[in-house]
């Protein structure tokens, strides 16, 4: 394939992308993607202010949408337009997918679409947003970040959607949430609203270990209980302000993100046992994960 040849490939990608791709008049204009024919749009939580936003689609016409469901874990939303002609994004897995690839980001931060060029920058196994989220894969890509690139698509130069772009995650870096999160996530919101995650009902801060207990415990960090919530499944199962939470399951945790990760869809339900310091004793409760509540 000459220049020429490519120029043109890639031109269609975009055009063809494009039908996909709709301005949410957000904080500032940012971009969403149509999920549905019925006017589900999926687009990125932290850039949407509040729940009554204009959407303007590719056809040129502005209506009225409604967000329908957050998770600012994976800091996505999804959005109900009033328009029932979407073209929604054409999803593909990554196992194909190599570093070095070519991709295209397609973005609408006014009437018409915009388009960068880059390559796949990285791609790692699954991973936990700081607030727990979890993401399947981790897809970096090596474009310029513009005004308007989250909630764009990252397309492949066969025009099949790879992720949701994304600058929030990690500050700085231009992401993809993939089309595996993507989806689980919005059929997630589309249904209940919110996405099933496990509830303890502490909070927690990081404290260092006296040397005995390091010793006994083989780490020199733990979480000090600062919260309990009333009627949650810690203050159920006992636990005291004052706590010092060390593991859970048999796995240290020294970070409150140590916690989070381990509270995702299949831990509701399920009783874990943590071991607890209290007075300089090593003790260990048993707890019943709740389900957190829905987040506004």
């Amino acid at each position: 394939m000459n220049a020429a040849e490519l120029s043109r490939t890639l031109a269609d990608v975009v055009e063809t992308a494009a039908r996909s791709v709709v301005r949410v008049e957000g904080r500032s204009p940012v971009s969403g993607t149509a999920f549905s024919e019925q006017g589900h749009v999926v687009a990125v939580n932290h850039t949407i202010d509040r729940d009554d936003v204009d959407v303007g689609l590719p056809d040129g016409r502005t209506v009225g949408a409604r967000v329908i469901g957050r998770d600012p874990a994976t800091d996505l939303a999804l959005l109900k337009a009033e328009a029932t002609d979407l073209t929604p994004a054409v999803w593909a897995d990554l196992e194909d997918a190599r570093v070095g690839e070519l991709v295209v980001a397609v973005y609408r931060p006014g009437r018409t679409a915009r388009a960068a060029l880059g390559v796949l920058a990285a791609l790692g196994d699954g991973w936990r947003t700081r607030f727990g989220g979890k993401i399947d894969r981790y897809v970096e890509a090596s474009l310029p970040l513009q005004p308007g690139f989250s909630g764009g698509l990252l397309v492949s130069a066969s025009a099949k959607a790879l992720a949701l772009s994304v600058s929030g995650l990690v500050r700085g870096v231009p992401l993809g949430i993939p089309a595996a999160t993507v989806k689980r996530v919005a059929q997630d919101l589309m249904s209940h609203g919110h996405v099933r995650r496990g509830y303890l009902g502490l909070g927690s801060y990081p404290v260092g270990l006296p040397a005995p207990l390091q010793s006994t415990l083989g780490q020199t960090t733990a979480l000090v209980v600062v919260s309990v919530e009333p009627d949650s499944p810690a203050a159920k199962a006992g636990l005291l302000l004052g706590d010092v939470v060390a593991g859970v399951d048999g796995h240290a945790v020294s970070e409150p993100s140590d916690l989070l990760r381990m509270l995702d869809e299949e831990s509701v339900g399920r009783g874990v046992v943590l071991r607890v310091v209290r007075g300089g004793e090593v003790r260990e409760l048993r707890v019943t994960v709740g389900e957190r509540g829905r987040v506004a």
